[in-house]
């Protein structure tokens, strides 16, 4: 299939800023690719961590953990307005051709979850992108309304979920204690506190195992999982669609503003943000990385930090690649090819660290995984620009536009007479 490029032109900086944030993201995934789950939000998950593995994750906190991901779902709810915008001004239906999207970007999610890996955001982004949609027209003034409204939602959440935390603490260890409320903290404990003996075995023999064996764990054990968490984390994603979507109508996603306004967010966002996510980081260590203290520091005490942290992010990354250049080049190509990009690393890393493929899954440490991360953004950056000077999207955006439209869309690029 060949054809000549067609469509609107596409917005350079969100591609560049979508392209750093799918490889941020990556950053943080890593710890659920090549670790058990409760070492993402715990770095003494498995034991007491090494000097090298505390600064690694004491930077990941600080710099990459939710702000990468938030940047992501800036990006998504910006792309969903751009889409029904060109939908409805070249006459098409821009509410049709949305939902086919979302509805096939859950089966995706569906797909990846199951099959692929346990970590997925598809299936999130495609239910929470429906709800999106109802927004599309409201004023940047009040998206901004609207989702620090669901950000203190979320908040309220999870300080429920630490407080109530604390509360099972304490009657856990209460003398006499009712064996139900020792067992409810036992499986808390088990899904988010530290691992060793046999249920750390468990899980390493699990992921060090068959194909069968982790696919049937995951339809047995967490078949509900791609939908049970989104009434409890599903607000602060919502919120951020929102902003992505008053970021662009009012032109800071399009690096239209001037650079000192982006300075100006970067200084507020980093100046508030970076020295609060420190001290939490401090505390959060202090207390010996306590399971409750998860739930108070790392969940709900980041809230209102993030969307700074998350703007100044932004900021800086439009600001270092005004002037365009090679590497500018090739992140944008990754940013153009983030669905592919997405789930690519999925299938890679689940095969590295696996056993159904080489099986390193448990045996190298936070500072270790560096290499990997490194390792996969070297090959984001080699494959993406080369395959879209000759193909007009990535692979998996090809198959995704061509079941949403229900047509076979060209993929090849013209070639210049």
């Amino acid at each position: 299939m060949t054809a000549a490029d067609s469509g609107p032109p596409r917005i350079l900086t969100l591609d560049i800023v979508r392209g750093v944030a799918v490889m941020g993201i990556l950053a943080m995934n890593i710890v659920g690719f090549g670790l058990p789950f409760q070492a993402y939000m715990n770095p003494a998950a498995l034991g007491a961590p090494e000097t090298a593995d505390m600064i690694s994750w004491a930077l990941s906190f600080v710099v990459v953990d939710g702000k990468m991901r938030g940047l992501f779902s800036f990006l998504f709810g910006a792309s969903i307005l751009l889409v029904i915008q060109r939908a409805d001004a070249s006459g098409r239906s821009g509410a049709a051709i949305h939902y086919r999207r979302m509805g096939w970007l859950l089966v995706f999610g569906l797909l990846h979850f199951y099959l692929v890996w346990f970590g997925d955001i598809l299936v999130g982004y495609a239910l929470i992108g429906m709800l999106a949609y109802l927004f599309r027209n409201k004023e940047p003034r009040a998206l901004i309304a609207w989702a620090c409204g669901l950000l203190l939602v979320q908040f309220l959440i999870f300080l429920a979920m630490s407080a109530g935390t604390m509360v099972l603490e304490q009657q856990a260890a209460a003398p006499g204690a009712p064996a139900e409320t020792v067992r409810q903290w036992q499986d808390l404990q088990r899904m988010f506190g530290a691992l060793s003996g046999a249920e750390l075995d468990k899980v390493l023999n699990l992921f060090r195992g068959s194909y069968p064996d982790i696919v049937g764990h995951r339809l047995s054990e967490q078949g509900a999982k791609p939908f049970s968490g989104l009434p409890m984390f599903g607000w602060e994603t919502l919120a951020y669609m929102l902003l992505g979507m008053a970021a662009l109508k009012t032109g800071f996603l399009t690096g239209a503003w001037a650079d000192r306004d982006y300075r100006r967010i970067m200084l507020i966002g980093f100046g508030i943000g970076v020295p609060a996510y420190a001290l939490l980081a401090w505390a959060y260590a202090r207390s010996g990385f306590s399971m409750p203290m998860t739930f108070a520091y790392v969940m709900a005490a980041t809230v209102p930090f993030r969307p700074l942290m998350i703007l100044a992010t932004a900021s800086l990354i439009i600001l270092l690649t005004r002037g365009g250049g090679g590497l500018t080049a090739r992140i944008a190509a990754a940013g153009r090819a983030a669905f592919t990009n997405y789930l690519g690393t999925s299938i890679v890393l689940t095969t590295f660290f696996y056993g159904y493929g080489f099986g390193y899954f448990g045996t190298m440490g936070r500072a270790e995984l560096w290499m990997v991360v490194i390792a996969m953004w070297a090959l984001m950056l080699a494959w993406s620009k080369p395959w879209l000077e000759r193909y007009q999207y990535g692979p998996f955006e090809w198959l995704w536009r061509t079941l949403a439209r229900w047509q076979v869309q060209p993929l090849r690029r013209a070639l210049p007479a």
